[in-house]
């Protein structure tokens, strides 16, 4: 009698396989191995024994051998699954229902409310599934559609779209994409992570799920941000995406709802704190550190708790860097910049602004820190630049009799007699008087109109620049910009935004995207091979934007570079990111000392070659003598 029979299987037949009859047998409620011929076949999973040839990944791309999210935890453990697929372990049953959901449904049973607030269209999310189905039957053609169509595609791939990817991301699972880190695989990371297929890895991004976008904890659901912010790191940067990986470390969510999902494949779990969390990120680190010691290690939408702590814990050792923090910070710099410039002025003015931020977080802090710093290399002191900022967050202003200051919140904290604790931001506004207002406090459309209106009414180029994403989390619209500010508003913000018509006159849009910076950021500091992301590589890397933006974009009042021209942008970044490095002493690839030795235009050529282009190549089988490696 054969226990198994399906196509592409070794068989294991009654005479073949008495081990495994045996090791039945206890399944069978004792019932004697002579007796299983007498059987019926019944459809139960137990009798079904298979010997897959392959491992790893390759038995998750096999549609016979697969069973995505119901591999038991003993079968990844023996077939080298671990950590390709999400911590729990789902039923068929469970599958069933969500395939049945999907055949009847669609997207039916995904609540309109997600799309509608957050700034999506239905005609988003069928191009995303669209490009995800592509993607995973064609990478290279997926790529070549990006690169080429990279402003069209990349607010589908990433934001706003990718918020509600990771919202439904446990309802939309297909296959699996990246490496999961649990909780439940302490003391098993280092070994782990020899499970991923691809020998090189340059670029690692990796999320804990604390704080996705504006929408707060979505636990393994997170996963989303890293995959769509390295397929920015291929389409924009130039990154092999045979060589870069996605993850997810997933302690637990708060999220009571996706606990509370049949469907979540994260931990049902309350989140780990204090050292019990600080273990597990310290493992992940030294294990994929371990294995691919050269990647850039990028973290992000990790909550405010963490994000700052995380990155002075591992920046000075390895090439690490937070996007919410750094990319973010990099990004507004750059765009003042740009916003000097579209006024008439010189970079130096940047000196001469005052700000007034909503949001105290790891991203505003990290925004009114680096700004703070352009401002000292145009001559002021580190305690002048940090009087010209006014910092609120929930509560209000932010001074210094505040009760447990974050240490990165206490430089900026007011110190002056006419700063009130807790004063509303209409009121800073309307006694400060500031020159530009920044936003990222991800709380809605905190910029009023009484206070657009104020801004107008002190400046005649009032800088605004609503910069939390999603769209349904941004402090105002363009159209709102515009309206109240007279149509002379600066305007950038973090989700897209289109041009607006104000009496006749175009005003134009520009986005404050982190992709103008850590694509190329990350490709300068991966060739510098110096083990490290600087401040000042960060602040090569936000003053090199200006230099993209043509006249024509200036007049047009584009605080930012056109993105049809990213991968030039990402180019320019990745030198200005090198040049810095050599600065420092921080420029260790000997080749790129060479051709920067010889120029810029030498060491750009150098970048150049370095990027991946998506174009199909000659395949030939493993084994030929053109495989065999040069004497």
């Amino acid at each position: 009698m054969l226990l198994a029979q399906r196509s592409g299987r070794r068989l294991l037949s009654h005479g073949g396989a008495v081990g495994a009859a045996g090791a039945l047998e206890s399944l069978w409620a004792g019932r004697p191995y002579s007796d299983l011929a007498s059987f019926p076949y019944e459809p139960k999973e137990f009798l079904d024994i298979s010997v897959a040839r392959s491992r790893g990944v390759d038995v998750l791309h096999d549609p016979v051998f697969n069973k995505g999210t119901a591999h038991p935890l003993v079968e990844r453990e023996r077939l080298g699954l671990r950590g390709l697929l999400p911590p729990r372990v789902l039923t068929m049953e469970q599958q069933k229902a969500r395939a049945l959901d999907r055949y009847w449904h669609g997207q039916d049973w995904i609540d309109p409310s997600q799309i509608e607030s957050g700034g999506v269209a239905h005609e988003h999310t069928r191009k995303w599934l669209y490009l995800q189905e592509l993607q995973d039957r064609n990478e290279t053609l997926f790529y070549r559609l990006l690169c080429e169509n990279f402003v069209e595609m990349a607010p589908i791939i990433y934001t706003p779209t990718v918020g509600w990817a990771c919202i439904n991301y446990h309802k939309l699972y297909r296959r699996p994409r990246g490496m999961y880190f649990s909780a439940n695989d302490r003391g098993e990371m280092a070994s782990m992570v020899w499970n991923w297929p691809h020998e090189n890895v340059d670029a690692i991004v990796v999320t804990d799920g604390s704080r996705i976008l504006g929408l707060g904890d979505l636990g393994t659901n997170g996963l989303g941000i890293p995959v769509g912010k390295l397929d920015l790191y291929v389409g924009a940067g130039g990154f092999n995406p045979g060589r870069v990986l996605p993850c997810v470390i997933d302690v637990g969510t708060n999220n009571e709802m996706l606990r509370n999902e049949p469907w979540y494949m994260g931990l049902k779990q309350p989140r780990l704190r204090g050292d019990a969390y600080y273990e597990i990120v310290d493992e992940f680190v030294q294990a994929v550190m371990g294995r691919w010691p050269r990647a850039v290690l990028q973290f992000e939408d990790f909550n405010i708790e963490h994000a700052s702590p995380l990155l002075d814990r591992y920046r000075y050792s390895h090439c690490v860097f937070n996007d919410d923090v750094q990319g973010t910070a990099g990004t507004a710099v750059g765009g003042l910049y740009g916003a000097m410039a579209v006024a008439g002025k010189p970079p130096s003015a940047l000196a001469d602004q005052k700000f007034v931020v909503l949001g105290a977080g790891s991203a505003g802090m990290g925004v009114v820190s680096m700004i703070a710093q352009g401002m000292v290399k145009h001559g002021l002191s580190p305690q002048e630049a940090a009087s010209r900022f006014y910092v609120l967050n929930h509560h209000g202003l932010i001074t210094e009799q505040r009760a447990d200051l974050e240490p990165h919140v206490k430089p900026f904290a007011r110190k002056d007699a006419d700063s009130k604790e807790g004063e509303s931001f209409i009121d800073v506004v309307r006694r400060v008087k500031p020159t530009a207002l920044i936003g990222l406090a991800g709380a809605g459309r905190l910029f009023t109109p009484d206070a657009l209106k104020l801004m107008a009414q002190y400046n005649e180029r009032p800088i605004i620049m609503p910069m939390s994403n999603p769209t349904s989390k941004m402090e105002c619209t363009h159209a709102e910009a515009q309206k109240y500010c007279q149509g002379r508003a600066i305007f950038a913000s973090g989700s897209p935004q289109p041009d607006v018509e104000v009496d006749g006159k175009k005003c134009a849009a520009s986005q404050a995207n982190n992709m103008y910076i850590f694509p190329g950021l990350a490709m300068g500091a991966f060739l510098a091979r110096g083990n490290i992301v600087t401040d000042n590589m960060l602040m090569a890397a936000a003053e090199s934007l200006v230099e993209e933006i043509t006249p024509e974009e200036l007049a047009e009042g584009r605080v930012y570079p056109n993105m049809h021209k990213i991968r030039s942008i990402s180019l320019n970044v990745a030198l200005e990111t090198m040049k810095a490095a050599a600065e420092e002493g921080h420029l260790h690839n000997e080749n790129a000392m060479r051709e920067l030795s010889r120029g810029d235009e030498n060491l750009r050529n150098y970048i150049h070659k370095h990027m991946f282009w998506p174009q199909y190549s000659n395949l030939i089988p493993a084994g030929h003598p053109n495989t065999a490696s040069p004497v």
